[in-house]
């Protein structure tokens, strides 16, 4: 059945003009966000331990986020005819802006609730303040910039439905064997798909992005100081997601090497 572009873009005409006149504000986000986590803790996952409750908990709220975040972040972009790195912020771009926010006060919440025993909270939560102040600056400060961050969003977010489902059937446990297949079938498409996007596309997106902002494109309507700390920010998260992934793909090859050498002898 051919798909009819002509009333999707009508009905997300109609979901963004109903957000944007309604629900514009970031407290009310982030109660959705709260709620969902709340349905996911005392419902979705009640049979699951008290120790992977709030990361599985956790990861619904950032598949929430994530996959909303893709669609809506396009559409915003794709239907301002005066996108770039410094143009003014659309009405429909601040409510996607709001919409990532409230995820990640939301996420701090989380963080601030349930500490994980094993450790690294504070690198999430530096990494969800930083994010915090970008999206805030944005929004409330300059006004301008938020096809250049939302555009950023969708490549960082492109990955989210297959990372959440490799963490959830992580956080399951080997107990669960329909987790251990999923986090078998999921680890390799989630490490090639997350390698793309963190360490080819972004990294030359940030560079053609810093460059428009160095040479001066953004003019008066953005400080030098906001898109430099914007820049910082971006580019040590960039960092360490390349350096987490590499990581990532060492314990792998390791693992299947490991794997081979047990049949060899």
């Amino acid at each position: 059945m051919p798909i009819d572009f002509k009333s999707f873009k009508i009905f997300a005409i109609l979901v963004m003009e109903i957000i944007t006149n309604s629900f514009k504000d970031l407290p009310f986000f982030f109660l959705i966000f709260v709620f969902v986590y709340l349905l996911g803790y005392l419902f979705v996952f009640r049979r699951w331990s008290p120790e992977s409750r709030p990361l599985a908990s956790s990861c619904l709220i950032s598949l929430l986020h994530g996959v909303s975040a893709v669609f809506l972040a396009n559409y915003v972009i794709i239907s301002d005819p005066n996108r770039g790195f410094a143009s003014r912020n659309t009405q429909s771009q601040n409510v996607v802006l709001d919409f990532s926010s409230a995820y990640f006060f939301a996420d701090l919440l989380h963080l601030a609730a349930f500490p994980s025993p094993a450790g690294g909270d504070a690198l999430f939560a530096a990494h969800h303040a930083a994010v915090l102040f970008v999206f805030l600056t944005c929004r409330y400060l300059v006004a301008h910039g938020a096809c250049a961050l939302l555009a950023l969003l969708v490549i960082a977010e492109a990955t989210s439905a297959c990372q959440n489902s490799w963490t959830l059937a992580a956080a399951r446990g080997p107990d669960a064997p329909v987790a251990v297949r999923l986090h078998r079938f999921v680890t390799l498409p989630f490490y090639a798909s997350y390698s793309v996007c963190r360490c080819v596309l972004a990294p030359l997106y940030i560079v053609k992005m810093t460059w428009f902002y160095v040479s001066g494109g953004a003019g008066d309507v953005i400080p030098r100081w906001v898109w430099m700390s914007w820049t910082v920010v971006i580019v040590i998260a960039a960092t360490v997601s390349i350096l987490w992934i590499w990581n990532l793909w060492a314990l792998f090859f390791q693992e299947r090497y490991s794997k081979i050498a047990k049949k060899v002898k």
